[in-house]
C-alpha cells in the first residue's frame, strides 16, 4: 500500500467514525434534538456524487469510503424520520387524582 493511500484510508476512517457516532447517538437517544434533517440529505447527495466520481476515477479508497458513508446517510435519515415520527405520537395519559375525581362526580 502506498503512503498516499494510507492517508486516504486513515482520513476516511476518521470521517466514518464521526458520522457513525452521530447516527449511533441518534439511535440510542431516540431523539432528533440537535440533528438537522438537511445534514443527512446533504450527506446522501454528496456520497452518491463522490461514489460515482470515485468509481469513474478508479479510486477504490474513496469509492469504499463514500459507499459506506452513503449507507450511513441512509441509516441516519431513516432514524431521523423514525424518531421525529415517534415524538409526534401522543402517549396515553395515566389517570391521575383529578381524573379520578372527575369520573366520580359524573
Amino acid at each position: 500500500m502506498k503512503s498516499v493511500d494510507l492517508i486516504g484510508w486513515v482520513s476516511s476512517a476518521v470521517l466514518l467514525a464521526t458520522i457513525m457516532r452521530q447516527v449511533y447517538t441518534q439511535w440510542k437517544t431516540k431523539s432528533t434534538a440537535g440533528v438537522s434533517h438537511w445534514l443527512f440529505i446533504g450527506q446522501l447527495s454528496a456520497s452518491i456524487g463522490f461514489s460515482l466520481y470515485s468509481y469513474l476515477l478508479h479510486n477504490w479508497v474513496f469509492l469504499t469510503s463514500n459507499a459506506v458513508l452513503l449507507i450511513t446517510a441512509i441509516m441516519g435519515q431513516c432514524l431521523y424520520l423514525h424518531n421525529k415520527k415517534a415524538r409526534k405520537i401522543p402517549k396515553p395519559r395515566r389517570a391521575g387524582i383529578s381524573d379520578a375525581h372527575r369520573l366520580r362526580s359524573r
